[in-house]
């Protein structure tokens, strides 16, 4: 069948920003974020989606992916989805190259919407125009100060009811800097995230403790691929704290073994690791079927349109490494009020335009 709209090219590039000041979780430290851009071009319009990844997917989307999506009809991505997934195959759908199809996919996806004249939210159909956000950040390396200073902005100046901060670099450390935070905080409810540094029966031991001083969400309190351990800690837990896990879930397959697996109260997914917007509303879909909350992860702006169709959207990450990227290289990256962030109606697509200019100090060479 002769394409509606010829998919003409895509382009990929990199680009490395660092951080504001050291930072570091449970388990890694960084000082820089990699931002991988995608741009698709058919009917004089241009699409534009990204992954925070390797530098080295780039390659792999100038070359494998955009090889096999040249030509398709660009009012489908779930068809161009189809061809990604197949094309790497004998290279592994997870990891690098389902963030590199993440990035393809949801420029795709903008591109379509852009194509219609339609902001994408309503191209995808909609149960919600405004969608929650929590501050995430308090990262390990901060001080007490700096710990304060920034989750309490959150409450203070945009509103969040959920705030998120970083344990597990130093576990004793912990009820002492989970102390801190919730002073910051005062009414919000706090979230804490472990990236899997405990072993089961230590966190279970901290789980007693961070309830006591009114912790809500234990965000992968042992790794996410220890799904008994998950499940024992879920069964465990304190009334009124919700174990949360799934922005490792690089395929629909993965977030299905973890719902089956009952390891979770809250699912989450990440639209640019998980095979972006179509996979995205697959998993929304699995998580409507199991009656268990779907959760964003971080990189707020591209996940915004894809949350407002999505049922059981509990709220979206506002990460502070992403939005401060996103803030700085996306013209109509979206600005919270209220605790909330919503999709611009009168801005076809995602509503987002890369600022190249302002992005072109952080370009990494093609080839690296």
């Amino acid at each position: 069948m002769k394409p509606q709209v010829a998919l003409d090219s895509l382009r990929a590039q990199a680009f490395r920003i660092p951080t504001d000041k050291p930072e570091a979780d449970g388990t890694i430290s960084w000082n820089a974020t990699t931002l991988v851009l995608v741009e698709v071009f058919a009917g004089n319009q241009t699409g534009v989606g990204y992954t925070y990844s390797s530098a080295s997917i780039a390659k792999l989307i100038n070359g494998t992916l955009a090889a096999v999506i040249k030509g398709c009809d660009a009012m489908a991505p779930q068809a161009a989805w189809l061809r990604m997934q197949r094309a790497v195959r004998n290279l592994g759908r997870q990891g690098l190259a389902a963030t590199a199809i993440s990035a393809v996919e949801t420029a795709l996806h903008d591109l379509k919407a852009r194509l219609l004249a339609l902001p994408l939210f309503r191209m995808l159909g909609s149960y919600r125009d405004t969608v929650p956000i929590y501050g995430s950040g308090g990262f390990t390396t901060y001080s007490d100060q700096e710990l304060e200073r920034q989750l309490g902005s959150w409450v203070a100046e945009q509103g969040c009811a959920f705030v998120k901060m970083k344990v597990g670099s130093d576990p004793e450390l912990d009820p002492h800097r989970v102390e801190v935070a919730k002073r910051a905080i005062g009414h919000a409810t706090l979230f804490v995230d472990a990236n899997g540094a405990y072993g089961v029966k230590q966190a279970l031991s901290l789980a007693e403790s961070f309830a006591a001083q009114g912790v809500g969400w234990f965000e992968e309190p042992v790794s996410s691929d220890d799904l008994r351990g998950l499940r024992a800690i879920r069964s465990r837990a304190p009334v009124g704290m919700d174990i949360a896990a799934g922005e490792y879930s690089y395929t629909v397959d993965d977030v299905r073994t973890m719902l089956q697996a009952d390891a979770v109260d809250v699912q989450q997914a990440d639209v640019t690791r998980c095979g972006g917007i179509s996979a995205f509303l697959q998993i929304a879909a699995l998580c409507e079927a199991f009656h268990i909350d779907l959760s964003g992860h971080c990189a707020p702006a591209l996940h915004l349109h894809a949350a407002c169709a999505a049922p059981r959207l509990r709220h979206l990450e506002w990460f502070h490494d992403h939005v401060r990227i996103e803030s700085m290289l996306f013209d109509g990256a979206p600005v919270p009020h209220n605790g909330t962030i919503s999709p611009d109606p009168s801005r076809p697509g995602n509503g987002l335009c890369f600022k190249h200019a302002d992005a072109e100090r952080y370009a990494l060479e093609a080839d690296v």
